[in-house]
């Protein structure tokens, strides 16, 4: 009783700090609809006595403080974004044979297309995704087939993780993420009350994760097989699975992982050479060691947009994997700061999200995307700054990507679908079986 009362606690104060007014004054302040009937207790328990509730109006306030300051981050990261993908590829582009402007170009296109999927998210309520749980299920599953297809799979730097049709280029492995969020969500929201039960919950979570995490590795991308593994994890937790099972899918998942890492020695030696960059610089740890020079160039105040010397093709990969050192050394520590604090807000303008969401499955779709962007942030930090294995995840709405961009913006508008309804009151539904 006293941790239920605690959980109760948590979410009327992240309630009162998203909304800025406590959840009573909403629900006292709230005009009715125009045009609607009004319904006594008395005579809505008398019509629905005996069979399943139908779904009631949604009613939605203004949207809250945290709903602005979500989109004012994004907007900050994209614009940003572009600037240093531009600055970052333009030259080595040139020196190339190809456009200085191309690959600024495609990432406009995708943010373009982002911003888009973004507005559709965010006004479609993200109660309606839950009926499409399974179709996008096993659309997600089957076009993570389609880069082990010859002919339409494309690879990179040992990953075979893209479909590539003429100039054309989609990493599917992006578009899961997605779907992971969603159905495990939908999962966990209507087996409430079933948390430790092995083949209602625990097998088909399990499943999930395996599934996921299965496919990325058999392209040979264990960056978006952590991340998907995490997601899954965080939403379990979130939603009260028992740490027990959670210990043990998490050991099975890290087993699976190690082996599969050091089952190759191309692989063990690529895994474990930021354990030494400086002896490793030469070959295996040559991108982390420049991207040690190129952030250590920038000092405090950075050398100036365009002003990187690394870019010019000392540093691989400088507008994709590694553009945070690009960032460091161009608006130095404080701009690499700001960028890193950029992400803090926004994993925790997510929990706070999630905490104030009106009901279960909003609350879980929120933490898992609030999950997904911590997680892939600091794998892609913690390999630039050679503290973790460099795995070639992007950092989210700076690495050019256009399938990591579109999808990031769109997980963004589903974010904000959930925050826009903060405090609101949304209409019960049966429980699906």
């Amino acid at each position: 009783m006293a941790s239920t009362t605690s959980v109760q606690d948590r979410r009327r104060a992240a309630l009162e700090r998203v909304t800025g007014e406590a959840a009573e004054d909403r629900t006292r302040k709230r005009p009715p609809l125009p045009g609607l009937p009004t319904l006594s207790r008395r005579s809505t328990s008398s019509r629905t006595r005996g069979r399943a509730v139908t779904a009631a109006p949604e009613i939605a306030g203004p949207p809250p403080v945290i709903w602005y300051g979500i989109i004012a981050v994004v907007i900050v990261f994209v614009m940003l974004g572009l600037v240093m993908v531009l600055s970052a590829s333009a030259v080595t582009e040139a020196n190339k044979g190809n456009g200085a402007y191309g690959v600024f170009v495609k990432q406009s296109i995708w943010a373009g297309l982002g911003v888009g999927g973004l507005v559709i998210m965010a006004r479609v309520p993200y109660t309606a995704w839950r009926r499409l749980t399974l179709p996008l299920a096993v659309v997600g599953t089957a076009a993570m087939l389609g880069p082990l297809v010859p002919g339409i799979g494309g690879d990179v730097n040992g990953a075979r993780a893209w479909i590539r049709v003429g100039g054309f280029s989609v990493q599917p492995s992006e578009f899961l993420k997605l779907v992971v969020v969603l159905v495990t969500a939908d999962l966990l929201t209507r087996r409430f009350g079933q948390m430790n039960h092995r083949r209602n919950t625990l097998y088909p979570l399990a499943g999930i994760g395996a599934v996921g995490t299965g496919l990325c590795m058999a392209q040979g991308d264990l960056g978006s097989a952590i991340v998907l593994g995490a997601v899954v994890f965080a939403i379990a937790w979130i939603a009260g699975v028992p740490f027990a099972p959670m210990t043990l899918m998490g050991s099975v998942a890290t087993a699976v992982g190690l082996f599969f890492v050091f089952s190759s020695s191309t692989r063990t030696d690529r895994f474990t050479a930021f354990l030494d960059v400086t002896g490793n610089k030469d070959r295996l740890a040559w991108q982390t060691y420049q991207g040690y020079v190129s952030m250590a160039s920038g000092g405090l105040g950075g050398s100036g947009i365009g002003g990187s010397k690394t870019k010019l093709g000392y540093l691989p990969y400088a507008h994709s994997d590694f553009i945070f050192a690009i960032i460091a050394d161009e608006l130095g520590m404080l701009g690499a700061g700001a960028v890193i604090g950029g992400f803090i807000m926004l994993v925790w303008f997510g929990v706070q999200t999630a905490l104030a969401s009106p009901d279960r499955f909003g609350m879980l779709v929120a933490g898992g995307i609030a999950s997904w962007f911590g997680v892939q942030a600091i794998v892609n930090l913690g390999g630039v700054t050679g503290l973790m294995p460099v795995t070639g995840l992007t950092l989210p709405f700076f690495s050019a990507g256009g399938s990591s961009l579109f999808v990031s913006m769109a997980a963004v508008g589903l974010l904000l679908s959930v925050a826009r309804r903060a405090g609101s009151r949304v209409g019960r539904t049966a429980p699906r079986s």
